[in-house]
C-alpha cells in the first residue's frame, strides 16, 4: 500500500529532525507534541482496536502475529520473560502465553492506560500470576537491566517519536542473548497490489473508522503513519545502531507488513 509522492511516499529518513520537528501522519508537529497526539488517538479507538484490525486486515493480522510468535518460539520447559511494548490490549502476550509453557512470564507495556485496561479485561483470571500490565514510555522504560529474554513490538514502533530511544531501551532491558521482534506495517512490493492497497487505505479504511470507532481522523493518521515509516533497510540499519546484533527483516504479504529480528548479543 506504498503511496505515491502525491499521498506521501515512504521516506527512508522519517525521524525528528534538528528543527525540534517530528512527522504525525503528513503533519509536521514539534517533538514534544507527538506523543500526546498519538496518546490522543488510541484512546479514542482503543475500545474497537482489535474488532477494526479484523476488519481493516480482513483477519489477516491474525496470521501475521501468528509468524510474530512463531518466531519469538516461547520455551516449553523454562523460564522466559517476554516484554511486549506498545501491547495494551494483550493480543501479542496472550499467544505467547498460550504458546510457551507454564513458566513463561509477559510484562506488557503500554503508554496508553485505555488500552491497558482493555488488556486487563481482556485477560481477567485466566494468566494469574504469569501477565502483568505496566503503564510506561517505549523511549524510558521503567523497567531493569538484562531483565527479559525477549522484547517485542507490533504496530507499534511507527508511532514513537524517538525511534532510536525506544530501540536503546530495547537493548538495555534484554538479557545477553535476547531476542528483539518488531512486527511493523511495511513497504508493498508488487506491482498492482500497491495501488489496489493504496486506495483502500486512503478511502476505505477512514470510512471503517468512521462507522465502526466513530472515529475517521484516527484511521487516516494511522494509514498516515505507515507512509512515513523508514523502509524495511534503513530501519534494520537504526536496529543495527542500537547496538542489535544479526538484524534480518522477512516481508509478509506482499510487503504489507515486515518483522525485524535482532539481538543482544553481549
Amino acid at each position: 500500500m506504498e503511496a505515491g509522492e502525491g499521498l506521501g511516499a515512504m521516506r527512508d529518513d522519517e525521524r525528528p529532525s534538528s528543527d525540534g520537528t517530528t512527522d504525525f501522519g503528513f503533519e509536521r508537529v514539534a517533538l514534544g507534541e507527538k506523543q500526546g497526539r498519538v496518546d490522543d488517538v488510541f484512546r479514542s479507538v482503543a475500545k474497537r482496536y482489535d474488532l477494526m484490525n479484523d476488519l481493516m486486515s480482513a483477519g489477516l493480522h491474525r496470521a501475521w502475529k501468528a509468524q510474530l510468535i512463531a518466531m519469538l518460539r516461547p520455551p516449553k520447559g523454562r523460564s522466559f520473560r517476554h516484554l511486549d511494548v506498545a501491547g495494551g490490549t494483550g493480543d501479542i502476550a496472550f499467544r505467547s502465553l498460550e504458546a510457551g509453557g507454564p513458566q513463561t512470564e509477559v510484562t506488557v507495556l503500554d503508554i496508553n492506560e485505555a488500552m491497558l485496561r482493555v488488556g486487563a479485561e481482556r485477560a481477567g483470571e485466566r494468566y494469574a500470576g504469569r501477565i502483568d500490565f505496566v503503564t510506561g514510555n517505549a523511549e524510558s522504560l521503567p523497567l531493569p537491566d538484562a531483565a527479559f529474554d525477549a522484547y517485542t513490538i507490533a504496530f507499534g514502533i511507527r508511532n514513537v517519536p524517538r525511534i532510536e530511544a525506544a530501540l536503546a531501551e530495547a537493548r538495555r532491558v534484554l538479557k545477553p542473548g535476547g531476542r528483539f521482534l518488531c512486527l511493523e506495517f511495511s513497504k508493498v512490493d508488487m506491482p498492482v497490489l500497491d495501488r489496489i492497497y493504496d486506495a483502500y487505505s486512503f478511502h476505505v479504511i477512514p470510512r471503517i473508522g468512521a462507522r465502526v470507532a466513530g472515529d475517521a481522523e484516527s484511521y487516516r493518521y494511522l494509514v498516515e503513519s505507515i507512509r512515513r515509516f523508514p523502509s524495511p533497510g534503513a530501519f534494520a540499519g537504526m536496529i543495527e545502531a542500537a547496538g542489535l546484533r544479526h538484524v534480518t527483516h522477512r516481508s509478509l504479504s506482499g510487503g504489507i507488513v515486515a518483522i525485524h529480528s535482532g539481538w543482544k548479543v553481549s
